[in-house]
């Protein structure tokens, strides 16, 4: 475990030379659908046959909005998968980012404040009651 802040800053700029070699990313889920079709004569409605897919979407939120997009090709679900598997080490690495910075400010000493003339004075020390 890092203590010390010079240890700590050594780990943040780790990190950020990791999130910076990170390559193409984006949020998302990929899911696979099958079912039957709104064909009444399709092959999918007789007795026995399997109904079409798997289909393959990726599935991620734009402003509250979720968004599909279909994956047409081996190709595509590779490419997609890339991509969600880079945005998940993103997540991580941000995680990490976030929790090093915190132990750097709590570890890092405050600087002293120098009185106010009024405090040097005696005036204004609303910790005593002085006006």
């Amino acid at each position: 475990m890092l203590h010390s802040l010079s240890e700590l800053e050594q780990r943040r700029e780790v990190i950020a030379q990791q999130i910076g070699r990170l390559g193409d990313l984006r949020p998302g889920s990929i899911t696979s659908t099958s079912g039957r079709c709104g064909k009444p004569e399709c092959r999918c409605h007789r007795s026995g046959e399997p109904g079409h897919g798997p289909n393959f979407r990726l599935t991620y939120k734009v402003n509250g909005k979720t968004i599909s997009e279909s994956l047409p090709t081996p190709a595509a679900i590779r490419k997609a998968e890339q991509e969600v598997a880079e945005f998940r080490k993103f997540q991580k690495l941000s995680r990490e980012f976030v929790e090093t910075n915190a132990a750097i400010c709590r570890g890092r000493p405050t600087e002293e404040e120098s009185p106010t003339d009024q405090e040097k004075n005696g005036r204004s020390d609303p910790a005593r009651g002085r006006t």
